[in-house]
């Protein structure tokens, strides 16, 4: 059976990766034409975003990369940001 939320049920609920990487929270949904378009994920203390993103707030998230809803939300890996190579690797 399909279960359905609210918009307002997901905000602020933890976001995390398919891996089970703690991502960040959602603060805000993205609509486009009556349809979600993505969420914005708040970069919070101690998550992986905020270690990537450095001093920016958080990241837009496209629908289509959203693995499940439910007590946590889940993303696809593919929708997190790649950190920029290090001197020691190029």
């Amino acid at each position: 059976m399909l279960r359905t939320k609210r918009v307002t049920e997901v905000y602020d609920m933890k976001v995390f990766t398919d891996d089970g990487n703690y991502f960040g929270d959602i603060e805000e949904t993205i609509l486009g034409s009556n349809k979600v378009f993505g969420w914005k994920v708040r970069a919070t203390k101690g998550s992986y975003l905020s270690k990537v993103l450095g001093g920016a707030k958080g990241v837009i998230v496209p629908h289509q990369m959203i693995r499940s809803f439910g007590d946590v939300v889940l993303i696809s890996k593919d929708a997190i940001p790649q950190q920029e190579q290090s001197e020691e690797e190029e």
